[in-house]
């Protein structure tokens, strides 16, 4: 079977290499020539662990190709994915421009039954309306179906959750359709929900959303936890024992962020008020989120008492391990405002520098760990980079202008911390 991908972010790219890991061809498009010209020597446009490895291996294999053309790419195509861009307008709502740019293009250049796979994130009824483009620039009737596979890839582990999925979701709205999407993932031996194309839209803004919800809640809980002096891990803990609850996105820490969850949760909110039915309950995840990164500011800021003039090391700025995305990331919001309050600020990360410098300004960012700690008056920790947890805590210490760390992720026991001689301030714990 042929392939095209149409788009080489984080899903494109990664779904497209690994369906040619599976034996396919594929075409992955692309109208960034920058991207197509590293592509095609080896190079990749973003960090994921396991990524360049896969690219090269099934290019040399002569299962994978890049271009900036459709029309060549869907010339033999069984499958057309539409896996490019949809940004946030100001509003919450998604920019689907890009969606029906591409859907005119397959329309217009294909030339046998196509499965139209959309890819991207995407609001509920948008297969409706990829189905009204193309149906209105086929002119050669070329026969087709739309279908809807939402993408449950998560960024720093891409790779695995692809060759490894907990569940496929398809949805259909013919049996054509239905058996060719059965034949593309049958080689993954995982579970395939069909449903039709909008429940499939749903699910995948819905369990974003649950996820936020999550996170929101167990922030909720550890304020209280700070409140009477309990322990929010421990609390944690006990809940996630219920399987009914479960443990996974139950911790706490100084707010979520990347490109999914900030993003699917406005969407998700956008989408219900439009159509009348508000769900209040996600304004309430967005309004803790957001409060969440000014609360743990408020913590470095009790734990220097002036900031004005007070450096502050930070450590981690991608919103999450494993990559190098800094969109909507945490640390962003944070630096922003430990510098309104007069904070000299100096940060590592161990993959992401390049791109912070594109959205920080002002921040000193250093080489390592150490020299991000060497002189600062507290260390800060924002994401959850497993090298920080093993970071040795007696060279920091001496490294500091006073031995104060604020952790954003809980990486460390207080009592532990307290014997090193730390200051040491986390999330729905005691400071020590």
């Amino acid at each position: 079977m042929n392939i095209c991908m149409i788009g080489t972010g984080y899903v494109g790219l990664v779904t497209g290499a690994c369906f040619a890991e599976l034996g396919y061809k594929v075409t992955c498009v692309d109208n960034d020539p920058r991207k197509i010209g590293m592509l095609k020597i080896g190079e990749m446009p973003i960090y994921e662990p396991g990524l360049e490895k896969l690219v090269r291996k099934n290019v040399a294999a002569k299962r994978l190709f890049f271009s900036m053309s459709i029309a060549d790419a869907i010339q033999n195509a069984d499958f057309a994915f539409i896996a490019v861009g949809t940004p946030p307008r100001s509003d919450g709502s998604a920019d689907l421009s890009y969606v029906e740019n591409v859907a005119r293009e397959i329309a217009t250049h294909m030339k046998k039954y196509l499965v139209i796979v959309e890819k991207s994130t995407v609001p509920v009824e948008t297969c409706e309306w990829v189905k009204k483009t193309v149906t209105k620039f086929n002119r050669k009737k070329v026969p087709f179906d739309v279908v809807s596979n939402p993408e449950f890839l998560r960024e720093g582990t891409a790779v695995h959750d692809f060759s490894k999925p907990d569940r496929v979701i398809v949805g259909v709205e013919s049996e054509r359709a239905k058996k060719a999407m059965a034949r593309l993932y049958a080689p993954l031996r995982c579970p395939i929900v069909f449903t039709d194309t909008k429940s499939a839209e749903i699910i995948k803004h819905a369990s974003n959303s649950f996820l936020a919800t999550k996170i929101s809640y167990i922030n909720s809980v550890a304020r209280i936890c700070e409140k009477v002096g309990a322990n929010v891990e421990q609390v944690a803990q006990g809940m996630g024992f219920d399987p009914r609850i479960g443990r996974s996105f139950l911790n706490a820490g100084c707010g979520f962020g990347g490109f999914c969850f900030p993003k699917d949760l406005e969407a998700f909110l956008w989408i219900s008020k439009k159509l009348g039915a508000d769900f209040e309950m996600l304004e309430s995840v967005k309004k803790v989120n957001e409060e969440q990164m000014i609360h743990f500011v408020r913590k470095i800021e009790e734990s220097l008492w002036i900031v004005s003039g007070k450096t502050v090391g930070i450590l981690g700025l991608a919103f999450k391990p494993h990559t190098d995305d800094m969109r909507f990331a945490p640390s962003i919001d944070i630096i922003r405002m430990l510098q309104e309050r007069g904070a000299k600020i100096q940060a590592y990360d161990p993959i992401s520098m390049p791109n912070a410098k594109k959205v920080l300004q002002n921040v000193a960012l250093k080489d390592s760990i150490y020299e991000a700690a060497r002189g600062a008056d507290a260390l800060v920790i924002v994401t959850e980079w497993p090298q920080f947890k093993k970071m040795d805590l007696k060279k920091i210490k001496k490294l500091l202008t006073h031995p104060t760390i604020v952790d954003g992720r809980n990486l460390f026991d207080p009592e532990a911390m307290k014997k090193l001689g730390f200051h040491y301030a986390s999330v729905g714990r005691k400071p020590v």
